[in-house]
């Protein structure tokens, strides 16, 4: 159910940021974004993942961008700890830089480098589910 309510929110928020699209369509982005793996221990390329990149202002919850073996941006991540998904708390107009999205993914990830809690990631796929192949390796 919350998996359907997204949809439309991150589908407007993306339509938003479509002239933005062209900017981070191809790896690497422009500053501010930097590679995750050189400011965490991270891998270059994290399957499932692609390589990431991230305006370090934004952490923990990102957006980080998401690019395959030949530098496309397949999908746009946020990481929102599970210790803010309360009343109290809300995250409003998640953007999707890449523009478009085909589908969202939200699953629970207990924690890794730099993002150490246990967190929601929210997966704004640019992509049709077939093309996440091109980062599952």
């Amino acid at each position: 159910m919350k998996k359907l309510f997204l949809v439309p929110v991150l589908t407007l928020a993306s339509s938003l940021c479509a002239m933005a699209a062209d900017e981070v369509a191809k790896a690497p982005p422009a500053t501010p974004y930097q590679q995750i793996s050189k400011l965490v221990k991270l891998p270059d390329f994290l399957p499932g993942m692609g390589q990431l990149f991230v305006d370090p202002a934004t952490l923990p919850a990102g957006p980080f961008l998401a690019y395959d073996h030949d530098g496309k941006l397949v999908s746009t991540i946020y990481m929102l700890p599970t210790k803010d998904l309360n009343p109290d708390k809300s995250f409003d107009n998640l953007a999707a830089p890449g523009g478009n999205v085909d589908h969202v993914d939200v699953y629970y990830n207990a924690g890794h480098p730099g993002v150490e809690e246990p967190h929601v990631h929210v997966v704004l796929w640019h992509v049709a589910a077939a093309g996440e192949a091109s980062v599952a390796k």
